[in-house]
């Protein structure tokens, strides 16, 4: 029986491209593992009207972790349209498969670490060693949306807060209503891991970035949580910011941050902008954590205008295979991978075309693994 179990899902698009470059490395380790393929992606949304099936759902309860690769997505309007005729109609609705995953399996952990490799031109500066820790279950993204505005709803808005005086006047039915939902043990506990890494490889500081001065009571919550918190490691320094000031000094002093911590979508926001500084979604990789499940993916979307060339670039699957194994505990493995993939961009011989080069997605997986 093999140590691990570890379901992969390329998905669709240059998924399959990247996963396809992820085998060769893990073939390379010799990773004492059982690889069991899963469905997710667009082809299951149109033809099933689930892009994330529940066979899906019950094979990663059977394993230790997940390895993801890309999907596509679309707009409502555009994804009730390429149903197949059978399906439209029947009010089925697209939701983001790995949102639901984050959600079905408590994955409230968005790790994105953004380092700068020696000797890519697309870097931003080569001094760069960010890491975002974005939670990943609550705040708008949570998916409490209303559209139109139920009236039971609006009546508990106008009941308790004045600030919906505004819209008076306004029909419920040109109103949407997206909601911002904390809670003060998901603050805590992404706070935590933000410190405890921190703490683990030795970061002096770790960023808050909110906006409590007009987000009073969510961005308020977590700046209180993020003060207690902090008292607990006196080795480093809180530092608090707000989100539109961040993306400013991001661009104009990235090299005075490590540690950053935010909530859902401002985390988002500012994990993107760590990527491009070291080179872009080409080398982002993230972890979707929990307690006891994971899983690993690159950032990037799906580009289905490149699906099966292979030309896109892999790095940031490989990136990502580097953070599974990690979280596996096979931290010399994880080492000598990224050691590897420095190795190889340093040398600048083997080069997708968004580096100036002219090889392919599994020429470079292929390079990455020899020298391992």
């Amino acid at each position: 029986m093999a140590k691990y179990k570890i379901a992969l899902m390329p998905g669709d698009g240059i998924g399959n491209d990247v996963m396809d470059a992820a085998k060769i490395v893990l073939d390379k380790i010799g990773l004492d593992a059982d690889y069991v393929p899963a469905d997710i992606g667009w082809e299951f949304w149109r033809t099933e009207g689930e892009p994330l099936p529940q066979r899906t759902l019950d094979t990663l309860k059977a394993c230790d972790c997940a390895l993801f690769a890309a999907i596509t997505s679309k707009p409502k309007e555009e994804a009730e349209a390429e149903l197949v005729p059978d399906l439209k109609g029947k009010g089925l609705v697209y939701r983001s498969p790995i949102v639901r995953l984050r959600q079905a399996f408590d994955l409230y952990v968005n790790l994105r670490p953004c380092k700068a490799f020696k000797g890519n031109p697309l870097n931003y500066r080569d001094d760069l060693d960010l890491v975002v820790f974005r939670e990943n279950t609550q705040g708008l993204y949570a998916g409490v949306e209303f559209h139109p505005l139920p009236t039971e709803v609006r009546s508990v808005l106008e009941k308790h807060s004045p600030r919906m005086a505004a819209f008076e006047g306004v029909p419920s039915e040109e109103i949407a209503l997206s909601t911002r939902i904390f809670t003060r043990e998901g603050c805590r506990r992404i706070l935590r891991q933000a410190f405890e890494y921190a703490q683990e490889f030795g970061y002096p500081t770790v960023t808050l970035v909110e906006k409590p001065n007009v987000i009073r009571e969510t961005s308020g919550m977590m700046v209180r949580e993020a003060r207690k918190i902090a008292a607990g490691y006196p080795g480093i320094e809180l530092w608090e910011t707000n989100v539109d000031a961040m993306v400013m000094w991001m661009v104009k002093n990235p090299q005075d941050y490590g540690v950053m911590v935010a909530s859902n979508m401002f985390g988002d926001i500012i994990s993107d902008l760590a990527a491009q500084l070291v080179g872009g979604l080409g080398f982002a990789a993230s972890g979707n954590i929990g307690d006891s499940f994971a899983v690993f993916e690159p950032t990037h979307g799906s580009a289905p205008q490149y699906a099966g060339k292979y030309v896109a670039n892999p790095t940031a699957m490989l990136l990502a295979t580097k953070l599974m194994l990690d979280w596996l505990g096979e931290t010399e493995t994880a080492k000598a991978l990224q050691e590897a993939i420095a190795e190889v961009i340093a040398e600048g011989k083997v080069r997708t075309y968004d580096l100036g080069g002219d090889n392919g997605t599994l020429d470079v997986a292929r390079a990455v693994a020899g020298r391992m």
